[in-house]
């Protein structure tokens, strides 16, 4: 019988060889060194990163969370995952360096791990935007830190500006949502349910991502299709609705490749669409032509969100403007992860830069009760050139091919 002083508080459980991560060795190399020259210009002699999207980011491990901790822990010299036994050895195939397992012999193992590499009593970088106030206080205590300094605003400006590498995955994933956003319509027609159309875009997603990606994992790929009032709001989950003749539709396809989202969203009708509808749907459509043609190098996040503004403004419509008009891709999803710096929103005064990848997504919601009532929204992307911005969603907008069913 073996005796609790004899388990171990963490080791290296390297089971079978590394697999093909999403980006190569150099990639992660490259970043790292990003990372590295962010610390030393911080004065961080470490960096503790807890967070899905840097984890994944810097080393290509995306974790499943379930409660546990995780982390990167990076060093002049070394960059190790942290990951819990739960995981056995898929943290260690899928990371770009090492890997720690720590077990749950003992509470607070994960930091006893962290500890062993990160050391005691140095400059630690953490995420101030992600570590909750009791595992900030289990870090100062198992690190006794000289000095905490919050990394994350410079890992987010590094994460903010694409690789060659990384357009070239967002570029694949755009043209998945577009796969998702064709079965969708395929599927609509009267009486079918919300749920039944979203599968039928989910499922052509993730043969699609499986057969250009062979060598990834899949994972979290899903479809937002709401009708009628439940158009309102741009993240009202699936119902089992059945679709009427005359329903607004929203169409949102959501591919996601090794940590990366793309989406896809458009506005739709069932068979018909009344005069007050395609007014305001039409408005919309000139809003999201506007925004696009904004969207250059040289020009702020907050100068793009005016020119959309004073568009609506002069149509009486900017009192339903739902939200921003636009944001990064790249590591993110819809429970981790963002690139708050590059949002299209008035209080944002980042400057567009090539490299930078953009939505442009305005969204009008009229209220029930109102002529045109429901929630009208186009969702391109686009990436920002030297002297302009491609748009690399393909799937066509607008009332000449979106009345469907």
């Amino acid at each position: 019988m073996t005796r609790k002083s004899d388990r171990p508080e963490f080791f290296r459980f390297h089971n079978g060889d590394k697999v093909p991560l999403p980006f190569s060795a150099e990639e992660y190399d490259h970043r790292l060194m990003g990372l590295r020259t962010a610390m030393d210009g911080t004065g961080a002699d470490v960096a503790v990163l807890t967070s899905m999207q840097n984890i994944a980011y810097y080393s290509g491990f995306l974790y499943c969370s379930f409660g546990r901790p995780y982390a990167l822990v990076v060093t002049a010299t070394e960059c190790v995952t942290i990951s819990a036994g739960i995981d056995a050895g898929q943290p260690w195939r899928r990371c770009h360096g090492d890997n720690l397992t720590y077990t749950d012999w003992a509470r607070d193992n994960f930091w006893r791990a962290v500890a062993h590499v990160a050391g005691i009593g140095r400059s630690i970088g953490f995420e101030a935007d992600h570590l909750t106030l009791q595992q900030a206080e289990k870090l100062k205590t198992f690190l006794r830190p000289s000095q905490t300094i919050d990394i994350a605003p410079a890992t987010m400006q590094q994460r903010m500006r694409k690789s060659p590498a990384e357009i070239d995955l967002i570029r694949a994933g755009a043209a998945v949502a577009d796969v998702g956003g064709y079965a969708i319509r395929d599927a609509v027609r009267e009486g079918a349910r919300e749920i039944d159309v979203a599968m039928a875009g989910r499922d052509a997603m993730e043969l699609d991502i499986a057969a250009r990606f062979p060598d990834a994992e899949y994972r979290d790929t899903w479809v937002w299709f709401q009708s009628g009032l439940n158009t309102d709001g741009a993240h009202n989950p699936v119902t089992s609705r059945q679709l009427q003749r005359g329903d607004i539709l929203s169409l949102n396809t959501f591919p996601m490749i090794s940590g990366y989202y793309t989406a896809l969203e458009r506005t739709l009708f069932v068979g018909s669409v009344d005069d007050a509808s395609m007014e305001i749907w039409m408005a919309n459509v000139g809003a999201h032509e506007l925004g696009m043609s904004l969207l250059r190098p040289g020009v702020s996040c907050a100068e793009v969100t005016a020119g959309v503004n004073a568009f609506f403004a002069e149509r009486d419509l900017l009192q339903y403007r739902s939200f921003g008009y636009g944001h990064s891709f790249g590591v993110l999803s819809h429970y981790y992860g963002r690139e708050a710096g590059l949002e299209l929103r008035e209080d944002i005064d980042t400057v567009l830069e090539p490299g930078m990848v953009i939505s442009m997504e305005p969204m009008l919601t009229i209220p029930q009760g109102q002529p045109g009532a429901g929630g009208y929204r186009e969702h391109d992307i686009l990436i920002i050139t030297e002297d302009g911005a491609e748009n690399i969603t393909g799937y066509p907008y607008g009332p000449a091919f979106n009345v469907v069913g």
